[in-house]
């Protein structure tokens, strides 16, 4: 099968869903399909046309941008070509372009799969509103296209004012999770590297405003006076990212009062993600909105034997719910994110679950399971 996947940032660029498209695509090409991936050229140095792992990849250019959003006008054209040489589409939301595509697939007669990630919630602004309502109407556009709509989990599928819309087309498929393979002298190196001897705290995420940083900036004090070398890892992209650049000099002075208790260690690459997990005593997703509906690097933790503290959101709450693994706390809250940060500390073995159980939910394989099963049996209807 030649399956046409779209989004608008593919990797390099990092975020959850770029790393879940990386993830399903390369997945479904291990199991002997052909895969192309319909992306923006958000970076002029990036190729038009490459392959990565085993996915071909093509990028439309990009002449303008409206906050996070681009403007692609050869986008069309392209997505007509690739249209006319697959059999189905996963299309990925929020998605501007996400509408014509549908439309494209459905008058192929292909199954089209939209996968919803998240809301859109782009920052204060009289453009940024205008932008987000034009995005809510092409993301409802393309659902009432689709053939299916694919939800992480039946609690933000239930909570979602867009994914209520279309509840007799939602298929439930757990998202892709996978951690690299590493040794304990790789672990152990790691933690030499960065020196690290109190508790460790670890944030995995872009330096976003939904991502909840200052929530941890006002917990920090508390966690602090009980465990003076406490220390916060920051891994993920920190400068420059992309729409975000008030946000972090907003929060500038608050990382300096911190010091050496707080680091950044930038974009680790697979292997250096799995040794950053085992050497944290907690991960901490405070998410603040909807625009985390689940949060893979919780369950990346888990797998490492690193417990997770999470905000209460719909889907961001389930791994803790799912697993037990760490505990949930009310969103934006940083006195219950403090306490809750210290109880994992100081009581850890009691939520540390086998690797066995948490692999039995959640893998790579299991999700392009699903969705090859999805496809076909779209395909056979």
């Amino acid at each position: 099968m030649n399956i046409l996947c779209a989004l608008t940032y593919y990797r390099p660029y990092t975020s959850g869903l770029t790393i879940y498209v990386e993830r399903l695509a390369t997945a479904l090409a291990r199991r002997g399909h052909g895969v192309t991936v319909l992306t923006s050229q958000y970076d002029p140095s990036l190729p038009r046309s490459e392959i990565m792992d085993g996915v071909r990849v093509v990028r439309a250019p990009v002449v303008a941008r409206v906050s996070k959003g681009v403007i692609m006008p050869t986008f069309g054209g392209i997505a007509t070509a690739l249209a006319l040489t697959h059999d189905a589409m996963s299309l990925h939301l929020p998605q501007f372009d996400a509408p014509g595509l549908a439309l494209r697939g459905r008058l192929r007669r292909q199954p089209v799969v939209l996968t919803y990630h998240s809301d859109l919630q782009l920052p204060p602004g009289m453009l940024n509103r205008v932008a987000n309502r034009v995005v809510d109407a092409a993301n409802l556009a393309a659902g009432t296209l689709a053939t299916r709509v694919v939800a992480y989990t039946e609690d933000f599928a239930d909570h979602s004012p867009f994914l209520r819309r279309f509840r007799e087309k939602i298929v439930v498929i757990p998202p892709p999770v996978e951690v690299a393979a590493v040794t304990p002298e790789e672990v152990a190196a790691f933690r030499e590297r960065w020196h690290l001897r109190g508790p460790v705290i670890g944030m995995a995420a872009r330096l976003a405003a939904e991502k909840g940083v200052e929530v941890l900036l006002r917990a920090l004090p508390r966690v602090l006076e009980r465990h003076p070398e406490a220390r916060v890892l920051f891994a993920g992209p920190h400068e420059h990212v992309l729409g975000e650049e008030a946000y972090a000099h907003r929060l500038r002075p608050e990382f300096a009062r911190f010091g050496r208790h707080w680091t950044f260690l930038g974009t680790l690459g697979p292997r250096e993600m799995a040794a950053f997990f085992p050497n944290l005593d907690v991960l901490v997703v405070p998410s603040l909105n909807s625009t985390e509906t689940f949060g893979l690097v919780q369950v990346e933790a888990m797998l490492c034997g690193t417990p997770s503290v999470a905000s209460a959101l719909p889907g961001v709450r389930q791994p803790v719910h799912q697993t037990g693994m760490g505990e949930v706390v009310p969103v934006g809250d940083s006195e219950a994110l403090a306490a809750a940060i210290l109880r994992v500390i100081e009581l850890r073995e009691r939520y540390v679950r086998p690797r066995e159980a948490i692999a039995a939910k959640f893998s790579t394989e299991k999700t392009a399971l699903a969705y090859e099963r999805l496809f076909e049996e779209l395909r056979r209807s």
